[in-house]
């Protein structure tokens, strides 16, 4: 094992060693849970969704820690425009995430921690800064951490004080000795949740609450800290000063950060008003599961680091990706029910997939093998050698559980019953569902003709004459079918 992970504090992959061998601690930062889901969040779930099924998958015991931020500016912002408590605002968005994430076969963290649970470790926190002269209490009652003591800061982000200071602004009601600083406790106003606290009542900002969290789940030094590109600064940027400011130890080995999501090239996100909520993308298709798995093979067809360029073509591409490798399954499984696979493909597609996640996980190499799995099933289909044509769907469907994918029957996503090769009228198959079958394959090829993909095409095509079907590609570019 050679695991390279690209350490955004470094800005260059290192080798990946666990503070403790055969063990992983991960904090991802999760959602601030005052509205639907929308697909920036379905990549950071996504994405370290696959990062620990892979570790788990390479033999690691890993602790996955993922918080929810339940108390914000945002949050009370929204609660009191709706007139609701703003508990009930909150554990209402926790379910509807929730169910998001079953949604995009995004399994559970190990722990949820949740900010307003974890308020005495945000205090404790905040006192041995003030004790080590790194916080201090403003007349306006607010907490502030002093950037300037903590000589390390700016090295996330590779920002210089100088640069901070030049775009730094300081609002009427703040009462900071720097405009740099950032807050650590607020003063509450009325009507806003507060807490008792030595510097009276009030509430946490958002930056300590992670820092409380993921220390007391994890500890004050562990392995993995990961988040959203935008959270670098100044909230990853925060987390470091006052973490190793109030330790006097290093925080996190390695920091990682996923690239944005973005429409018609610009970021997607609820400020700017330009986003599509999980539920909006699924509403769109009759089974949630189903257009669920499509957004997690978009997610994971662009390496984690890039942009994600979302448009409905691509959405559609990563709907006609996903059913060709179901396509395969399902052909691999209904020429050889009753035939016994071989002994496990000494092929080096398994040692291949390996290796491309090994570099940093490079989900969209890793998916190139399993298409070179498809292809495998279907020159063995055409050669008769069903037995290799079931292992190496065997092998398909191992490796795409690894990501999270290929975990649904093939049939469910096709949209088709139990069709079966080789005959028109089956017991558990009626004509539409063949028919929905074989026009799922030639709007799959129509797709890799345009795209100027001729190996796909002709794939395809070779599919669909074993099926009896002949095809007519006329010139308007439609294709008409009939069976012989």
């Amino acid at each position: 094992m050679a695991l390279q992970i690209y350490n955004s504090l470094t800005r260059k992959k290192e080798r990946f060693e666990p503070l403790v061998p055969g063990r992983i601690g991960i904090y991802v930062c999760g959602m601030t849970v005052y509205d639907y889901c929308h697909l920036g969040h379905a990549r950071v779930l996504v994405v370290f969704d696959m990062v620990v099924r892979v570790l788990r998958a390479w033999g690691y015991s890993v602790d996955y820690v993922r918080n929810i931020t339940d108390i914000d500016d945002k949050i009370i912002a929204r609660a009191t425009e709706i007139g609701e408590p703003f508990e009930h605002l909150t554990e209402r968005f926790i379910n509807a995430m929730h169910q998001d994430e079953e949604i995009l076969n995004v399994a559970p963290p190990d722990q949820e921690p949740r900010a307003t649970g974890h308020i005495a470790e945000i205090i404790e926190l905040t006192r041995k800064l003030e004790q080590r002269g790194l916080a201090y209490q403003g007349e306006n009652g607010d907490v502030y951490f002093r950037v300037r003591k903590f000589e390390a800061y700016g090295q996330l982000s590779g920002r210089s004080l100088d640069d901070l200071l030049a775009g730094a602004r300081v609002e009427k009601d703040e009462a900071k000795d720097d405009p740099l600083d950032f807050v650590l406790w607020k003063r509450a106003k009325p009507g806003e949740p507060m807490w008792n606290s030595p510097w009276g009542e009030g509430r946490p900002g958002w930056h300590i609450e992670c820092s409380a969290m993921s220390t007391r789940c994890l500890g004050e030094h562990f392995d993995i800290h990961g988040g959203g590109m935008d959270l670098r600064f100044p909230h990853h940027e925060n987390e470091i000063a006052q973490t190793e400011g109030a330790t006097g130890c290093r925080f996190v080995n390695t920091w990682m950060h996923n690239g944005f999501v973005q429409l018609h090239e610009e970021k997607m996100s609820k400020s700017l008003g330009n986003f599509f909520t999980i539920r909006d993308l699924v509403g769109q298709d009759d089974d949630p599961a189903r257009a669920g798995e499509v957004i997690r093979f978009l997610v994971l067809l662009s390496h984690y680091r890039s942009p994600l360029n979302f448009s409905a073509e691509v959405m559609d591409q990563a709907r006609a990706g996903l059913e060709r490798l179901y396509s395969a399954l399902f052909r691999a499984r209904e020429r050889s029910d009753t035939t016994p696979a071989d002994p496990e493909a000494d092929n080096g597609l398994g040692e291949a997939f390996d290796k491309a996640l090994e570099d940093d996980f490079n989900t969209p190499s890793a998916i190139a093998v399993l298409f070179d799995l498809v292809r495998g099933i279907n020159r063995a289909l055409e050669a008769g050698a069903e037995s290799e044509a079931k292992t190496l769907a065997n092998q398909l469907e191992h490796l795409g559980g690894r990501l999270g994918l290929l975990y649904q029957e093939p049939a469910t996503i096709l949209g088709i019953g139990g069709v079966r090769e080789g005959s028109t009228e089956d017991a558990d198959t009626t004509p539409s569902d063949k028919d929905a079958l074989i026009e799922t394959l030639i709007e799959t090829r129509r797709r890799a003709r345009q795209e100027k993909d001729f190996q796909l095409s002709d794939e395809v095509r070779a599919q669909l004459e074993e099926m009896g079907v002949t095809l007519e590609d006329r010139p308007d570019g439609s294709t008409s079918w009939r069976r012989r």
